[in-house]
C-alpha cells in the first residue's frame, strides 16, 4: 500500500515503498559465526552417539556372526585358550580354542541389580523428597538440598570402596543372616552368605545409593509444578496434608516418578567401577539368591578388557564389543523413553492429575 505524503503545496504525492531487507542481510557477521558455531555443536552430540553406535556395530560384527542366538541364551562367557595357537571356526569367523560368548549371565545380573536398585531407590527418593517438600520447613530445605547435590557428586569409585569396606562386612555380619530365614517363605533369600558381603543385594543397595539424587532431583523439580491453587483447595476442603498429598500431589507427579525412575534406571544399567568392586565378580554363575555374587554387563567388560588385548584373533574385543553394543542399546531406550515422558510432561502435553 503507498503512503501518501503531503507536500508544501498540500498536494498528496506517492512515496515509494519502504524497501524491505532481506533475512540474510539482517545478520551480522558476528550473528553469522555464532549461528554457525550453535548449529556445529548442536550436532556434535547427536553424531558422537551415531558415530559410537556405528562404531560398536563395526567391531562387534565378527562376534555377532561366531555366537548368533547362543549370545544371548549361553551362560559361559570364556576368552578361550590365548597362550595357545590352536583355534575354532564358526560361522566362518575364527576365536580361540574354547572360546565361548554367552551373555546370559551378565544380562540376568545386570537386570537382577538395577531392578532391585529401583525398588530400593524410588521409595526413599519420593518419600524423602515429599517430607523435604512438605513437611520441613522452607528455611531448611535449601540446606537439606545440598546433600542431595553432594551425593549426586560423589564419584562411582568412591561408592564402590564405600560398599567394599563398610556396607559390605556390616550386612554379613548383621542383616544377611536375619534376612537369610525369609527363605522359608521366599526361596530367593536362601544360599551361602559370602563373609566379605560381596554379591546382588549388597551391589543392589550401592547402586540404589548412587541413584537417589537423579531420582530424587527430578522428583522435586516435578514437585513444583503442581498448581499451589489446587494444593490450597484441598486444604480449604478440610483435608490434612497427608490427604493433599495423597490426593493432589501423588496423581499429578506419578508419571514424572515413572520418567525419574527410568533415567535411574539408566544410571544403574551402565555403571561399572562399583558394581565390579562390590558384586564379587561371578563369570559364568547365574545368580539363584540375594546374597550369591554376580557380574553385569559393564563391569564384565571392565573386567575382561585387560585379557582380551591379548587375543591373537581379536575375538575377545569383538565379544566385549557386542557386550557393549547390548548395553548402549539399553541405555539409550531407557534414557531417551525418560526424558522423552519428562519432555512431554513438562510441555503439557500429556494431562496430568485428576484435580480435586
Amino acid at each position: 500500500m503507498a503512503v501518501i505524503r503531503l507536500g508544501a503545496g498540500g498536494r498528496g504525492a506517492a512515496a515509494p515503498p519502504a524497501r524491505r531487507l532481506s533475512r540474510a542481510s539482517e545478520y551480522t557477521l558476528g550473528d553469522r559465526i555464532l549461528r554457525g558455531l550453535s548449529a556445529v555443536m548442536a550436532v556434535i552430540p547427536g553424531g558422537l552417539v551415531g558415530f559410537l553406535a556405528i562404531l560398536m556395530i563395526v567391531t562387534a560384527l565378527p562376534a555377532i556372526v561366531f555366537n548368533g542366538t547362543n549370545f544371548f541364551t549361553g551362560t559361559t562367557f570364556t576368552l578361550g585358550n590365548l597362550y595357545a595357537t590352536t583355534t575354532t571356526t564358526h560361522n566362518g569367523v575364527v576365536a580361540p580354542h574354547g572360546a565361548q560368548y554367552g551373555a546370559l549371565t551378565f544380562i540376568i545380573g545386570t537386570l537382577s541389580t538395577s531392578l532391585i536398585a529401583l525398588a530400593v531407590a524410588i521409595p526413599v527418593s519420593v518419600g524423602g523428597v515429599l517430607m523435604l517438600t512438605e513437611w520441613v520447613p522452607r528455611r531448611l530445605q535449601n540446606s537439606l538440598s545440598v546433600f542431595l547435590e553432594l551425593l549426586a557428586g560423589i564419584p562411582s569409585v568412591v561408592f564402590g570402596l564405600w560398599g567394599v569396606v563398610v556396607l559390605g562386612p556390616f550386612l554379613a555380619q548383621h542383616v544377611y543372616p536375619a534376612l537369610a530365614h525369609i527363605n522359608v517363605v521366599i526361596p530367593w533369600f536362601g544360599g551361602p552368605i559370602v563373609a566379605s558381603g560381596q554379591g546382588l543385594l549388597t551391589a543392589a543397595l550401592v547402586l540404589a545409593v548412587m541413584i537417589i539424587p537423579i531420582i530424587a532431583s527430578t522428583t522435586r523439580g516435578l514437585i513444583r509444578q503442581v498448581p499451589i491453587l489446587a494444593k490450597e483447595g484441598a486444604l480449604a476442603l478440610g483435608m490434612t496434608r497427608y490427604e493433599t498429598v495423597k490426593v493432589v500431589t501423588i496423581p499429578y507427579i506419578r508419571r514424572g516418578i515413572v520418567a525419574a525412575s527410568l533415567l535411574g534406571w539408566g544410571r544403574a544399567l551402565g555403571e561399572t567401577i562399583a558394581v565390579l568392586l562390590i558384586s564379587g565378580n561371578a563369570l559364568n554363575s547365574i545368580p539363584h539368591s540375594i546374597f550369591a555374587q554376580t557380574s553385569t554387563v559393564a563391569s564384565t567388560i571392565a573386567a575382561l578388557l585387560d585379557a582380551a588385548l591379548t587375543d591373537f584373533t581379536n575375538m575377545g574385543v569383538h565379544a566385549l564389543a557386542e557386550l557393549g553394543l547390548l548395553l548402549l542399546f539399553i541405555s539409550l531406550v531407557t534414557n531417551f523413553g525418560g526424558r522423552l515422558i519428562v519432555r512431554r510432561i513438562s510441555s503439557g502435553a500429556l494431562p496430568v492429575g485428576r484435580g480435586i
